[in-house]
């Protein structure tokens, strides 16, 4: 398990919320803040001295952003937590860029880039997959219903020919 952050590891001027502000603001329960903190979703929250929950603004950003693959993508919560990890390798990289670095290095970063990014257009490509296979088969299911309409309109006009 991740250890703790303590109150000493937030900089003095970051602010921060207990985990009901940061449920209020987010729409999202103190439970599920907890049970995402418990899959690895959410690092481990600064305590307080009484062991009371602290959370960053880049807390509250990471929950958003795992709220929007959530909904957007309807992805589980292993490869949510796969793509925020991947979003953050990429920010880190992106910090630790030095343009007087040698080429090996820059390469070496560049590589962990498209490294990562692969990997969640992969996962977005299966996802993709899924719902183009769907949408084909209920484009196929709405097409047999429409030959059975017009096969049951048929046969009513020839039953209703040989009445007359």
């Amino acid at each position: 398990m991740a250890h703790k952050r303590d109150a000493k590891d937030v900089a003095d001027d970051e602010p921060y919320l207990q985990i009901g502000e940061v449920a209020e603001r987010t729409g999202v329960t103190q439970r599920t803040l907890r049970f995402y903190e418990e899959k690895g979703l959410l690092k481990p929250p600064t305590r307080m001295e009484g062991g009371f929950r602290l959370y960053s603004e880049a807390d509250i950003r990471r929950l958003e952003r795992i709220r929007h693959l959530q909904q957007l993508l309807g992805f589980p919560l292993a490869q949510i937590k796969e793509m925020v990890e991947a979003d953050e390798v990429k920010m880190q990289l992106r910090a630790e860029y030095r343009p007087e670095a040698e080429a090996s290095e820059k390469k070496a970063q560049i590589l962990k880039a498209i490294e990562v990014t692969e990997r969640q257009l992969e996962l977005i490509g299966e996802k993709a997959t899924a719902i183009v296979d769907m949408q084909a088969k209920l484009e196929e299911r709405l097409s047999t219903f429409h030959g059975w309409l017009t096969d049951l309109e048929a046969s009513s006009k020839s039953t209703a020919k040989a009445k007359v």
